[in-house]
């Protein structure tokens, strides 16, 4: 339980440092681009965008490239260099002084993201031993969801009244926790000696892996261009004050929870349904906060809606994935965490554009719904050319399982 506990730790930092920037994006754009602020702080706002595109562009390039290359090596101790990596590099964000430093700094802390969810899942799944595997995938997990749910709320709390840098000096020291228990408390764990990087890179061979994570990647980008422009929409939108940031981002982290579980049981029933009509009602979602963005109690609903249809649909994403990734299970893992956050970086950049463009503060949720309208079309198009080659998976991952495993970036593996 300890080990456990450990991994959760770090899983609370991660869930905080990826997300706590989208709540305090007004507050970082008014120090590190004041020229811009002065001018135009919409102008500002969308420029401070980047450091979510960047954060999630860096778990993109990570997440396989990392994972793939540490497989042979003992996983207890890959886990205590990512705990560290990801304590040094949320460092470097806290005392980086200007925005091109603080950019790249969230670059880095990205790379060792979906690696350690990777990793740390497999970890976890043994530490518990046959028929018990999922349940510690899930615990790691749970250090995600409350940090959706609590810390990224406190620490956007924390950030505007003390400083944005002040939030993240927290999660800096939760890092460091978590290297330190890690240390102490994961047993040893062997790697795969014979795996290589380029024998889990086969899967880019299979065509509808691309498909898969096309519905992800274009998607799952309608919930982050909500979401990396709520607390501007909060503010300036709605005419609320600044700490009702923090309680809306309370809802949302519980739509998110309560989605992913949800999710998982819709898509067990009927996964290709299920991926149809998510991305059709995170479309709705989207343009209904988009009309009314501009009444606070409005604004909460479809917010949580918007977060509910995003996190239902990751199970099923990642149940499309492993369904058709044949025997390459974990690279397909990890590389649904990269689809999700492509989808991270597209919404966030697509939503800034928009707004730099004069289009206003609530464009991120037209945006959002267009590119719902894209992924749904990437997997009408994935299933029609499934149905013509008569090609279909033989076996499936239960997406309630998926629905523990699709934020993680792996996948408990059977004893």
């Amino acid at each position: 339980m300890r080990a456990l506990l450990s991994l959760a730790i770090g899983s609370f930092g991660i869930g905080m440092t990826e997300f706590v920037v989208m709540g305090l994006l007004p507050n970082i754009a008014r120090e590190l681009v004041p020229t811009v602020w002065a001018a135009s702080p919409d102008d500002a706002i969308a420029q401070a965008g980047w450091l979510v595109s960047l954060y999630a562009l860096g778990v993109v390039v990570g997440a396989p490239t990392i994972a793939g290359s540490v497989a042979r090596f003992p996983r207890h101790r890959v886990m205590i260099v990512l705990a560290a990596a990801l304590a040094f590099f949320t460092l470097l964000t806290v005392i980086a002084p200007t925005f091109e430093l603080v950019a790249a700094s969230r670059f880095l802390a990205g790379l060792p993201h979906g690696a350690y969810f990777g990793i740390g899942a497999l970890v976890a799944a043994d530490a518990l031993g046959p028929g018990n595997r999922a349940k510690g995938v899930a615990f790691v997990l749970t250090g995600l969801t409350i940090a959706n749910v609590v810390g990224v709320p406190l620490g956007t709390l924390l950030g505007q009244q003390v400083g944005w840098r002040a939030a993240f000096a927290v999660v800096t020291g939760i890092f460091v926790l978590a290297t330190i228990c890690i240390a102490l408390f994961v047993p040893k764990h062997p790697g795969a000696p014979g795996r290589r990087l380029r024998d889990e890179l086969r899967v880019f061979r299979i065509g509808q892996v691309w498909f898969a994570l096309g519905i992800g990647a274009v998607g799952f980008g309608g919930f982050f261009a909500m979401y990396s422009y709520i607390a501007p929409m909060i503010t300036e939108v709605a005419g609320q004050p600044e700490w009702a940031v923090s309680l809306v981002l309370v809802l949302v982290g519980v739509g998110m929870t309560v989605g992913n579980v949800v999710g998982g049981a819709l898509a067990d029933k009927d996964l290709r349904f299920w991926l149809f009509v998510g991305l059709v009602a995170l479309g709705a979602a989207s343009v209904g906060l988009a009309l009314t963005a501009g009444w606070i109690v409005t604004l909460v609903l479809f917010a949580f809606l918007v977060a509910f249809c995003g996190a239902a649909l990751s199970p099923g994403i990642q149940t499309r994935l492993m369904d058709v990734a044949e025997d390459n299970q974990s690279i397909a893992a990890a590389l649904n965490h990269s689809a999700l956050n492509i989808g991270n970086s597209l919404g966030a950049f697509l939503g800034g554009l928009a707004i730099a463009a004069g289009l206003g503060l609530v464009a991120p949720a037209w945006v959002g719904a267009v590119l719902a309208l894209g992924g749904l079309i990437v997997a009408i198009v994935s299933y029609r050319v499934e149905d013509r080659s008569g090609r279909h998976p033989e076996h499936r991952m239960p997406a309630a399982e998926a629905a523990t495993t699709a934020i993680t970036g792996s996948i408990p593996t059977q004893g």
